[in-house]
């Protein structure tokens, strides 16, 4: 083969290289964009909860190399911050960040996906939802209403809120109006307290102005914030949440419209932001709960008479075997919920309290 053959056969095979190459770049540059929009519950810029679901965007739209891109629309801008639900369902919007609990009237077995009182902690109810079928059970509450539901951040053990007066007896349950969501409004009910639920923005002027007697929010963590400590001096120690786990929910038909590894992304940011979000709040209720001690000292930290939890205790109960005769898939929640709790807690007991016991005890 001569030079000048080689040469142009050389030439011709770099050409074909090049033109391959940009083929892909050009194709690659041209490939679709997945454009969704994200409705939460909470107001703009909110703290920790707001924080997840911009990570959960962010990472979305680095781990597809731009394929993905989520906008947020926070309550101030949709005007229906718990009617995230129904704007999701009917695709409004394709994803949702809220509570489950939020959702009870609309359906009433959503309510124990958050947290439920005297149940599991974070460590317990992340392996349930992802090991020990509660992930399966939630698809049964959701799938017939066009809706996906991932869990969307724990806060951890929620305090028992902040109250204008203190809690003596049960009967100052009666007649008292408290903002408090899920299954624990219902108990607080059933022993003669008036439950309500208001949107976050809401809740500083409701108990201002006396339109609610006490609320329970979160932790310091958020609290602070809020201001309660203001206009509330009796803070207690919670029993109703050991576990609030916020959610995403994801419109079904925006889910399937994703090719498979932009399903993958989108699942797999929004455990990681989950994740994350109990971390942060973590850290924020630590770094809050000190300064709450030392710039407002006059802040009551109660724990609920024992008769009183004695009383809460067993409305609960009661309640709780109501839900299980009256509605077969309420059953079949609470039993998988109950069994988890029984094997893990005694885990639980023999690691984390054990040895958070002896460390007391060293001090």
């Amino acid at each position: 083969m001569s030079l000048v053959t080689r040469t142009v056969r050389n030439a011709l095979v770099a050409a074909s290289t090049v033109a391959v190459l940009l083929s892909s770049t050009a194709a690659y540059s041209a490939e679709k964009v997945y454009r969704l929009k994200l409705a939460e519950t909470w107001g703009a810029n909110f703290p920790i909860f707001g924080d997840t679901t911009k990570a959960m965007a962010e990472m979305a739209e680095k781990m597809s190399n731009g394929r993905l891109q989520i906008r947020i629309d926070s309550a101030n801008k949709h005007k229906a911050p718990l009617g995230v639900f129904d704007m999701v369902k009917a695709g409004q919007y394709d994803i949702g960040h809220s509570a489950s609990y939020y959702w009870k009237g609309k359906v009433p077995n959503t309510l124990y996906f958050s947290t439920m009182p005297f149940g599991m902690v974070a460590a317990e109810q992340y392996a349930w939802f992802y090991h020990g079928g509660g992930m399966e059970l939630m698809e049964k509450v959701y799938g017939p209403h066009n809706l996906l539901s991932f869990p969307g951040g724990n806060t951890g053990v929620q305090m028992g809120g902040w109250f204008q007066k203190e809690i003596k007896t049960v009967d100052d349950l009666k007649g008292l109006k408290i903002r408090i969501p899920g299954f624990a409004g219902e108990v607080l009910a059933k022993l003669g307290a008036s439950p309500t639920n208001i949107a976050p923005g809401e809740l500083y002027t409701a108990l201002e102005r006396r339109t609610i007697d006490a609320l329970e929010w979160v932790g310091p963590g958020l609290d602070l914030r809020m201001g309660f400590h203001k206009i509330a001096p009796y803070y207690y120690t919670g029993w109703h949440e050991p576990a609030t786990e916020l959610q995403f929910l994801v419109n079904k038909q925006s889910w399937e419209r994703l090719p498979a590894d932009l399903q993958e992304i989108l699942r797999v940011a929004m455990r990681l932001s989950a994740y994350d979000m109990y971390i942060l709040n973590t850290h924020a209720s630590a770094e809050n709960w000190s300064t709450m001690k030392e710039e407002y000292p006059n802040i009551k930290v109660m724990n609920f008479p024992d008769d009183v939890m004695a009383a809460i205790r067993q409305a609960n109960d009661e309640l709780l075997e109501e839900q299980a005769k009256n509605d077969p898939l309420a059953k079949e929640i609470l039993d998988s919920q109950a069994a988890y709790l029984e094997k893990a807690r005694e885990w639980t007991l023999i690691a984390d309290k054990a040895y958070l016991d002896s460390q007391a005890e060293q001090k």
